[in-house]
């Protein structure tokens, strides 16, 4: 399914507003017809293609009316949110039809939760997926989005058994491994209680959910520089890790910006094992105005620590670093 609606509808601060969705996990890749030249099935495609060619109207939209907006021009949230909400729900009415007349479809129920997720209906969305599950019980698709809702929810055993479920039946979608990693990483009070082990433990199998996502889509540098980013909680510091994590992330960097933003983190890092010559010569590579700021913050902290003051100042070791912009 499209995820147009993440993030660009956050835009769109109105009554009424379309969407309250977290960006954390993903849902499905994608929803596999078992027979498409079934009636039914065929169907299903047709409706989830109007489904997809919706939504990037709407985002197509957004970003126009953004851009006029900034030149004062623009029609208001209100007339905005009405036309968008106008559109998806004639999707909303396909998908109902759809069900009226194939009830038992799985991957309808499927499809439909996956566009209501998208709209921020995340209750009425849970209710297709489990349906779906019912109906469908080896489907993974509808064990993740279920999981999904659950630790958005706070029903954490719930979501570490649905993740491990979705994985069970589909051991090679790298998207499973994924959203299971996150969850173990940000709830690690709940890991270590429901899997009766301590928080470097903890750490231990987030990370190996997180290099097994990456072994099935070595490409993808959003996850390879997610996986990195959670080294930096660990304590100790496992620096010679954080180093082959970020130079993992660097070796499939798409462009000058993306790596740039990795060279920040390779100086900082260097920084904190006491390297500064070589996270100096680190930021030397770093060119783009994006990173200014970080970089002059690096630079001076390098020099206090380099030059560390006589009195009881400390100096902090937690230089917060923004996420590497992405395209």
């Amino acid at each position: 399914m499209n995820k147009f609606l993440i993030g660009l509808l956050g835009a769109l601060a109105a009554t009424n507003q379309v969407l309250a969705s977290s960006n954390v996990i993903q849902q499905s890749t994608g929803i596999s017809i078992t027979n498409s030249s079934a009636p039914a099935e065929t169907e299903l495609e047709q409706l989830m293609a109007k489904d997809d060619a919706a939504q990037a109207e709407v985002s197509k939209w957004i970003r126009d009316n953004n851009a006029f907006a900034a030149q004062g021009a623009g029609e208001s949230r209100e007339e905005l949110n009405r036309r968008i909400m106008a559109r998806l729900n004639g999707i909303r009415a396909s998908y109902d039809d759809f069900l009226r007349r194939y009830p038992n479809s799985a991957d309808g129920h499927l499809a439909y939760g996956s566009f209501l997720n998208d709209i921020g209906e995340e209750e009425a969305a849970m209710r297709q997926n489990e349906t779906a599950s019912q109906l469908d019980p080896k489907n993974p698709a509808a064990w993740n989005n279920l999981a999904n809702y659950y630790c958005e929810n706070g029903l954490l055993t719930n979501a570490f058994i649905s993740y491990a479920k979705a994985i069970e039946l589909n051991p090679a979608e790298p998207v499973y491994y994924e959203n299971f990693a996150t969850v173990v990483y940000l709830y690690r009070k709940d890991a270590r209680e429901f899997y009766h082990i301590n928080e470097q433990q903890v750490f231990d199998k987030s990370l190996a959910l997180y290099h097994k996502a990456m072994q099935l889509d070595p490409d993808n540098f959003q996850l390879a520089t997610d996986c990195a980013d959670s080294y930096y909680e660990i304590r100790p510091l496992r620096t010679n890790e954080m180093l082959a994590a970020w130079s993992n992330a660097l070796q499939i960097a798409h462009d000058d910006i993306e790596r740039e933003g990795v060279y920040i983190h390779l100086a900082r890092i260097k920084m904190l094992a006491g390297h500064y010559a070589e996270a100096r010569a680190q930021l030397d590579a770093v060119t783009n105005p994006t990173y200014a700021d970080l970089k002059r913050v690096l630079e001076h902290n390098i020099t206090q620590r380099e030059n560390p003051p006589t009195n009881s100042t400390v100096v902090s070791t937690n230089t917060t670093l923004a996420p590497t912009p992405q395209k």
